[in-house]
């Protein structure tokens, strides 16, 4: 029997080195992509939830007389009924009693990055375990992070 008329049953050393390192340049590039994206994915969630909360606000003050929510009544202020003194009350609308606005949100988002995650409650200083800074003058809302936290762009999130 002659070397020629044998068949080549096996993958020789070169070529598995070849797609070992084919793959290994495809993993380099696809893992910090997925990384990025996740990161991405919870600036965004971010955003979204400011946006929600800033509109409630929003919302709240032009109904009652251009006063934003006090920090301790925000998180009522914002899910249940109120008249129109900004006095909150659990029960539904009711236009013989002046209870007629609200609620605006279901319930206040969790902040979703930070040492504070998972928080949904408001203080009026960064710091502390609390999810959202809240100015009640303003109506302003940041997330309440420390200024070492960035998100994947560099931007402090205490800045949003």
């Amino acid at each position: 029997m002659s070397f020629a008329l044998r068949s080549r049953r096996a993958f020789s050393l070169l070529e598995l080195v070849i797609v070992v390192v084919i793959l290994g340049i495809l993993a380099a590039i696809a893992v910090p992509r997925m990384s990025r994206s996740a990161t991405a994915a919870a600036d965004n969630a971010v955003m979204a939830d400011l946006a929600v909360l800033r509109n409630a606000l929003d919302l709240f003050q032009t109904e009652h007389g251009g006063a934003y929510p006090a920090t301790a009544d925000v998180t009522n202020a914002l899910t249940q009924y109120s008249d129109i003194t900004g006095t909150t009350f659990s029960a539904t609308k009711n236009a013989g009693t002046g209870v007629i606005y609200g609620p605006y949100i279901r319930v206040v988002p969790p902040l979703s990055v930070g040492a504070n995650k998972g928080k949904n409650t408001f203080t009026g200083t960064l710091g502390g375990s609390f999810g959202w800074v809240y100015d009640s003058t303003t109506g302003n809302v940041t997330p309440n992070c420390p200024d070492a936290e960035v998100d994947g762009r560099g931007v402090k999130y205490n800045t949003y």
